[in-house]
């Protein structure tokens, strides 16, 4: 690289850095703060003493809320003692278990991420597909048909439209319905740090939030799972994270090797398996 060449590196990064730097500061500011308690922006009766009061959207993000209550006719304790991430449970799913204080547990339990879900709705005060689509799905080109839902009781009225909250997973119906291809191009946009060209969509400061280990649980982060130590997928690289679903869905990001990677309907036994050939192809 040439003197020149090396100037204008270095100022197109300090101009990224500026740009990010900004980003970083304010985002778009509806979360001024990630540790601060949910209820000091969301004030609807779901984050009201004595138990609730605590959680921070930290703890949402992360699966440590131990959100207690009735979202949708669904109680927290449907999905209470499940297991998840190749992580037993002692006890059966729905069981009995007596909550811990917000952050001292870690639990995947989808009425709380539907709770996170309603939560953000009425911080945007918008759909939050509408928010997606516009922040997240255009800009990146992807195609017009896919569709996120919620349930057919999960209307809340805002400003005077009703609107649907939008379920986090299809665990009781609802959930996102996506293509592989448009699937490929969120984790390419993660997988340029938030950048999709020149326009950056995500700040690279809520990426690395996004992709630090809970301390409860290493192997997930903020709704993304984590290869921590590389114990959910040997092969793939330490540095690897996911966005996995029922039914052998997932989306694989690996900045380690530069790969993106969507596997649909696949045996999750297989899926180590493609990980070590594909990493393997792209070293060769």
């Amino acid at each position: 690289m040439g003197r020149d060449d090396a100037r204008r590196y270095d100022l197109q990064r300090r101009q990224e850095l500026s740009l990010d730097h900004r980003w970083s500061r304010r985002d778009r500011g509806l979360i001024k703060d990630p540790h601060e308690p949910v209820r000091a922006t969301v004030d609807d009766g779901g984050f009201d003493p004595p138990h609730n009061d605590a959680i921070t959207w930290h703890h949402l993000l992360q699966q440590t809320s131990e959100w207690e209550g009735v979202l949708w006719d669904k109680p927290d304790a449907i999905d209470r003692n499940r297991s998840a991430g190749g992580r037993p449970s002692g006890a059966p799913k729905g069981s009995h278990r007596d909550l811990r204080r917000p952050g001292e547990f870690w639990e995947y339990n989808d009425v709380r991420v539907n709770r996170l879900s309603l939560a953000l709705l009425r911080l945007w005060r918008r759909p939050l597909p509408e928010v997606f689509r516009e922040l997240v799905m255009d800009p990146i080109g992807a195609s017009p048909g896919w569709e996120w839902h919620g349930y057919r009781n999960s209307y809340v009225a805002i400003d005077g439209r009703q609107m649907q909250s939008v379920s986090g997973g299809g665990h009781w119906g609802g959930g996102v319905f996506i293509s592989a291809r448009d699937q490929a191009r969120i984790g390419l946009m993660l997988l340029r740090r938030g950048l999709w060209g020149s326009r950056r969509l995500l700040s690279e400061t809520w990426i690395d939030r996004m992709l630090q280990p809970c301390p409860l649980y290493a192997n997930y982060g903020y709704l993304w799972w984590l290869n921590t130590g590389r114990a959910l997928y040997p092969s793939a690289s330490e540095a690897s994270y996911y966005a996995r679903g029922a039914g052998g869905n997932l989306t694989w990001v690996d900045p380690a090797n530069d790969i993106v990677g969507v596997l649909r309907w696949t045996d999750p036994a297989a899926m180590d398996g493609v990980m070590k050939l594909a990493t393997a192809a792209v070293g060769s």
